[in-house]
């Protein structure tokens, strides 16, 4: 079975790269498995400059195929504010305290447009390297619901199901999610042969 290293340490992410790899018959390892404990440092201005940051170091460090990732949300009414510091987003920088001042700066807001960007960048070890993006469109609800999913998946309303994000069971998100839109490029091409890993 071929492996892909993607660089992330975090497990929902992982579930999700999985159940798009694993039937095409590759095996996924995070870099939980191969012992990282390094910050990197995502100083990029977009989401393309921070997912190649990410790949172009662990793919030289560890000589393997890596897949990296850079997500995050754009809210039209707070430009600048999210986007590629959405991770960052509170001082905590956890899932909760982000959705909560996002909650907090969205109360007194009408127009709740946002939308989920997700940049893959696969990069192989000698330099080459392909890059997909994602996007799933919808709006800020104003309270949090759902069980499932991370981030900021309990505020963000999908639209045309009008669903929370974090009320999708993981194969439905992957259906409608930005990354599961950027992977399905991705997919695409292994699997019409124009990319191989």
């Amino acid at each position: 079975m071929k492996r892909i290293l993607i660089a992330t340490q975090n497990e929902g992410k992982m579930d999700e790269f999985n159940a798009a790899f694993n039937p095409l018959g590759y095996s996924c390892i995070s870099l939980n498995d191969v012992g990282f404990k390094e910050e990197i440092i995502e100083n990029g201005l977009t989401f393309f400059d921070n997912a190649y940051i990410k790949a172009k170091y662990i793919s030289d460090k560890y000589n393997l195929v890596t897949l990296a990732d850079d997500s995050g949300l754009i809210v039209e009414a707070l430009p600048n504010e999210l986007g590629v510091k959405s991770k960052r987003f509170s001082k905590e920088a956890t899932h909760e305290a982000n959705n909560l001042l996002l909650l907090e700066k969205m109360k007194n807001i009408v127009d709740r447009t946002a939308y989920f960007i997700s940049q893959l960048v696969l990069y192989y070890p000698g330099g080459k390297f392909y890059t997909y993006q994602g996007r799933v469109y919808g709006e800020i609800g104003f309270d949090l619901r759902g069980n499932f999913g991370f981030g900021y998946d309990p505020l963000f309303i999908v639209d045309v199901i009008y669903k929370r994000m974090a009320e999708l069971t993981k194969t439905e998100k992957n259906q409608v999610s930005h990354r599961g839109n950027a992977l399905n490029k991705l997919i695409e091409d292994i699997k019409n042969e124009v990319i191989v890993i």
